[in-house]
């Protein structure tokens, strides 16, 4: 039997959600700015599919998704937010964590950028549409008066 793997050939969960991303906002002079990271896989000045995204990432076997999304924001950003997820997907859970505006980002070697955007740029730089979709999904989340559990 194959099992799938990340690009960095570790196993993904064959049972949904095969990961999660975590979508992480922050206030900034009244103002809601999103954090997207860039992948380094293809230097810093790829912009195609895959290029930003949240933070994300594939849920190994036996994890339990919210392990993977806590994992996924701290491998990638350094960060260790409160997280609530959006119950919108089943094959890949939608999770939003709010950051303090001082939060320091550290990026792990995957990623070479990142930036904190507002809603509309945050989602047309995030390629193909699904990736930017999380965001917006995250966004109409806060709306309807969701916060972190």
């Amino acid at each position: 039997m194959d099992v799938e793997t990340t690009w960095d050939g570790l196993p993904v969960s064959s049972e949904p959600p095969h990961g999660a991303s975590v979508v992480v906002w922050r206030e900034r002079h009244g103002e809601v700015e999103w954090l997207i990271l860039h992948r380094a896989h293809h230097g810093p000045q790829y912009a195609g599919d895959w290029a930003w995204t949240p933070p994300s990432g594939a849920r190994l076997p036996g994890e339990d998704v919210d392990e993977c999304a806590r994992r996924e924001l701290r491998e990638e950003t350094g960060l260790q937010l409160e997280l609530s997820p959006t119950g919108e997907r089943e094959d890949w859970a939608i999770y939003v964590a709010e950051a303090p505006l001082d939060a320091v980002v550290t990026l792990d070697a995957e990623h070479d950028a990142y930036a904190w955007l507002s809603l509309a740029d945050a989602t047309a730089r995030c390629l193909p549409e699904i990736a930017g979709a999380t965001i917006a999904v995250a966004a109409d989340f806060l709306r309807r008066g969701a916060r972190p559990r």
